[in-house]
């Protein structure tokens, strides 16, 4: 049975961002999370769906929690937006939630906040059962260092230093609410919260916050590189592998409750 006007839902879900070639569809026959989402999403309607997630991931990069909105006309419970779309899902991704949302509901431009974790292994040989589920560095890190250096980064800046150079945002000015640095043997857990993030800034933190680590930049000459506002003078981005995009934060009228961390990660 079909619905004569189509209900707005939103879906969380979860992936492996090494199975895919990011998250944005691309041309025909290449993997991305968009690509396998909306097909499976298709069979469930039995019309086209396409979905509007609340931020792209580059290839390799994971979601524990990405929030994604679609129209259908389809009259399914939501049952079937779950356990009938994850029938239809490579390995890799899988539907936690369905909910119904409010007709102007967006994914992407109602979202008030992200989350995003890096987990990164700190040995002197790679763990092989954290590949691609973890950044890795050889260097042993002074994680009181790499704390003062990241608390620098709360608030209100510029964060060109940051920002790849193909990065569409419309401004290199973003509010950072929280930074967390935590450790658990030989991994570290840097936690960041943002009312939105440039492309490839997590990375590009993360690896400004290993050289600090590891003494080749000081606290001082991190908060000086935040200043440069310039790409020229900051360390290479890091490794996609430890990304997770953790969560987003809307307005309580759109009732999208907040998924919770998982407790592997």
């Amino acid at each position: 049975m079909e619905t004569q006007t189509a209900t707005r839902y939103a879906l969380t879900l979860a992936y492996d961002g090494s199975r895919f070639f990011g998250w944005q569809k691309q041309a025909e026959g290449v993997a991305t999370v968009q690509a396998a989402l909306e097909h499976a999403l298709s069979q469930i309607a039995g019309e086209p769906v396409s979905v509007i997630a609340a931020g792209r991931t580059d290839t390799g990069v994971h979601a524990t929690a990405q929030v994604v909105h679609f129209d259908s006309r389809a009259d399914r419970p939501l049952s079937a937006w779950v356990r009938g779309v994850n029938a239809h899902l490579p390995q890799g991704v899988a539907v936690h939630k369905a909910q119904i949302a409010d007709s102007a509901f967006h994914a992407r431009f109602d979202a008030s906040g992200r989350h995003y974790r890096y987990l990164l292994e700190s040995a002197p040989v790679r763990s092989p059962l954290l590949y691609g589920r973890a950044g890795w560095t050889h260097y042993a890190l002074n994680d009181d260092a790499m704390r003062q250096a990241a608390q620098l980064l709360v608030g209100e800046h510029d964060f060109s230093s940051f920002r790849a150079a193909q990065c569409q945002a419309k401004s290199p000015v973003k509010t950072m609410y929280a930074v967390h640095l935590q450790r658990t043997g030989s991994l570290l857990k840097l936690d960041l919260h943002a009312n939105a993030f440039l492309h490839h800034m997590v990375r590009n933190i993360m690896g400004a916050l290993v050289y600090v680590g590891c003494g080749r930049l000081s606290v001082a000459q991190f908060g000086e590189l935040i200043e440069t506002r310039s790409r020229l003078y900051a360390p290479p981005t890091f490794m996609p592998d430890g990304l997770y995009l953790t969560g987003v934060d809307y307005p309580e009228r759109w009732h999208i409750e907040p998924a919770a961390l998982p407790d592997w990660l």
